[in-house]
């Protein structure tokens, strides 16, 4: 995705348009972030979950999950006229994975959420914007607002690099979600240009 405003035949002024991923392991949280989020109906390929499924999708500590996203959650934050985020949700389990590198193409970062139920489980996300050098956080969602760990633990139990956030998040609460959007931008501007967001911190 091109991030930088241009005009299209015809004179129609395109936005700026910003791709903002939402990661993590099955039932972190994902779909409820995105549409939490959008100020459209999101897009959703969540489809229920089948005996096919069994012994594959571990469904254990997530609230009774019933669906799975398949391919991807869509949805759509519109900041000024000329500035649009879009939001896109990946699918949790490995063997959906081969959509992630279509999903990440021109992202600006990524939010990975982490359920510290099963924290293991972001493992793979953390890996694979580690390996694409995409700038990310990670959200710790709250769930029924328990959290029994700091972030220094949790950051240190999933063997982050120095400098990635750590947040706690409840995602079905929209300001908790854009707070933590707003600080994925503040990390990617201070990895971009460190003196420009020292001035704006």
């Amino acid at each position: 995705m091109d991030f930088a405003r241009s005009d299209a035949p015809g004179g129609i002024e395109v936005p700026l348009a910003l791709k903002i991923l939402v990661a993590g392991g099955f039932g972190a949280g994902k779909t409820t972030m995105v549409g939490s989020l959008s100020e459209i109906p999101t897009l959703s390929t969540e489809e229920v979950l089948s005996d096919v499924g069994i012994g594959i999708d571990d469904v254990t500590s997530t609230d009774r999950k019933e669906t799975t996203t398949v391919a991807m959650d869509f949805g759509r934050i519109t900041l000024k006229d000329d500035l649009v985020v879009y939001l896109f949700g990946t699918p949790g389990q490995d063997r959906f994975w081969f959509l992630w590198d279509e999903l990440a193409s021109g992202a600006l970062g990524a939010v990975v959420l982490a359920d510290t139920r099963r924290l293991t489980d972001c493992f793979p996300s953390i890996d694979y914007f580690e390996r694409q050098g995409t700038p990310f956080i990670v959200a710790v969602n709250c769930f029924h607002n328990e959290q029994s760990h700091g972030v220094g633990d949790i950051a240190a139990a999933l063997d982050l690099d120095p400098g990635v956030p750590v947040v706690l998040v409840d995602a079905r609460d929209r300001r908790s979600s854009r707070d933590a959007l707003i600080r994925l931008v503040q990390h990617v501007l201070r990895l971009a240009a460190p003196e420009f967001a020292a001035r704006h911190a």
